[in-house]
């Protein structure tokens, strides 16, 4: 079954050959034609060169073919996979370094944080330029498969803005369950769950293998060093918040204000190499093989060779749409009332059907209360941050990074606003809709020696607390003075 398949950002190395691959080896989509579009050309024309050769080496049919021209490539397609990253390791340097200036230690950086949210900012503005172009150009239902980051603060702008369907993708519940498997030890395949939340903090909210609860085993092994040593971030969220999260230890250490705001939180929670929490390990690994790709090309030393599909669901929802045959998946949606007690028009990560009718989110209900309002601390600025990125508001953007709570954790407000100023001005390269838009200063304000406040109305409260201090002032002067000891 022959589909037009655009995938944007085709320059990503690891997602693009890796959905290709996946595509390619699924029976109904292997006749489909591939539109690659980067901005990178000399990326680009290697992965239209590589994905011509898998076709060639397994015998396929269907076709390959790049092109810089975005809307060329959406021209009459029925799906397309997003996949971009705007500003490349450059910016994403500057994500990472000029936040740490300012005490604010990441590991990843592309979620939250000031380092999620300026990627967010140079994202959304193009994903919504991608969506307008599908509804002009692309076949009618054409579904938007979305894998950049930050996921949620992207899907959440989508939400408001975009006119064509959408689900964001992810692949961290696919590989907890490989975690949890190999901790109760268990097949992966018999394992049963229900999970609900936000990206990066989908909950675990039944988990069971053959009608039993699993969760004793869960709790019983991260007592145990030898386990809670690989996850130690998100073994103690699940021991002080009850449930079992999606986001390894790297990821969630930024998005909670306890265990990078000080080198004693860092070096008891955080002490792991690469994505066990060390200092700038995903920005390390981009440079890595940015500067790799510089001078070779990666793809010459990967086997064209197709096997079988890896967990992402690109695939399994391309294949559900084309065949009819459901698919049942965790989907960033907007939240229509799927998760009862989170913000309607945020994105929440649900279980999703996919069909030849489309995209089916379904509902889930009310989150326990704690997990609830985890989620609800980084939606809070997944909010601003989409109404930043879509208005052009610095001051949007200064609150957005003021309510994210591991740079809350390490600096006033004050040091926000220099920071958020200072990442703007370096980063205007990717941020047309802040140009003549700056950060206004607002400097600490000095109170002089002997400076006297200003005569106002006292506080009612305060007013009583006056009363009550003079009474027991007036206590203490008329009560007995005890007697002089006799000599």
């Amino acid at each position: 079954m022959s589909q037009k398949i655009a995938m944007i950002g085709a320059g990503s190395i690891v997602f693009c050959k890796t959905l290709m691959s996946d595509i390619m080896s699924t029976p109904a989509l292997a006749a489909s034609e591939f539109a690659l579009m980067s901005r990178t050309e000399e990326k680009l024309r290697r992965m239209e060169a590589f994905g011509r050769r898998m076709i060639a080496d397994n015998g396929l049919g269907g076709s390959v073919w790049a092109t810089l021209d975005r809307r060329e490539a959406i021209r009459g397609a029925d799906f397309v996979v997003v996949m971009i990253q705007v500003g490349g390791v450059e910016a994403f340097e500057l994500d990472y370094r000029i936040p740490l200036r300012y005490g604010i230690d990441q590991c990843i950086a592309d979620s939250l944080g000031p380092g999620g949210i300026f990627r967010g900012l140079r994202t959304i503005p193009v994903l919504v330029e991608i969506a307008r172009d599908m509804q002009e150009l692309g076949r009618p239902g054409a579904i938007m498969l979305q894998y950049a980051n930050p996921m949620a603060a992207n899907c959440l702008a989508l939400g408001k803005a975009a006119p064509v369907p959408f689900v964001g993708l992810c692949h961290g519940v696919q590989t907890t369950l490989d975690l949890i498997a190999r901790y109760c030890g268990l097949p992966k395949e018999e394992i049963t769950y229900t999970c609900g939340g936000i990206n990066h903090m989908d909950w675990f909210l039944r988990l069971e293998h053959r009608g039993r609860d699993l969760y004793p085993t869960l709790r019983e092994v991260f007592e145990k060093p030898e386990y809670y040593k690989n996850e130690k971030v998100r073994g103690e969220v699940f021991r002080h918040f009850g449930y079992f999260m999606t986001e390894s230890t790297g990821h969630l250490s930024e998005y909670v204000p306890w265990f990078r705001k000080n080198r004693k939180a860092l070096d008891l929670y955080c002490d792991e190499p690469s994505f066990g929490g060390e200092s700038g390990a995903y920005y390390n690994w981009c440079r890595l093989v940015g500067d790799r790709y510089a001078v070779e090309d990666p793809l010459a030393y990967e086997s064209t060779k197709i096997e079988r599909r890896s967990v992402e669901y690109c695939s399994y929802i391309m294949e559900a749409v084309a065949t009819g045959t459901p698919f049942r998946f965790m989907g960033n949606v907007r939240n229509d009332g799927y998760i009862s007690n989170l913000p309607r028009g945020c994105c929440v990560e649900v279980p999703t059907f996919a069909d030849d009718t489309g995209l089916r989110p379904t509902f889930v209900g009310d989150l326990p209360p704690q997990c609830a309002a985890l989620c609800l601390s980084n939606i809070s600025v997944q909010t601003l941050a989409a109404e930043a990125a879509l208005t052009g508001d610095p001051e949007r953007l200064v609150q957005a990074v003021a309510m994210d709570p591991l740079t809350g954790a390490v600096c006033t407000l004050g040091e926000i606003r220099e920071m958020c100023s200072a990442m703007l001005e370096a980063q205007r390269l990717w941020l047309p809709l802040f140009a003549g838009r700056s950060v206004a200063p607002k400097p600490v304000i000095t109170i002089p020696p002997g400076c006297q406040a200003v005569d106002v109305p006292l506080d009612p409260a305060l007013a009583i607390g006056k009363r009550f201090g003079t009474l027991v002032s007036q206590g203490s002067e008329n009560e007995p003075r005890p007697a002089a000891a006799a000599v």
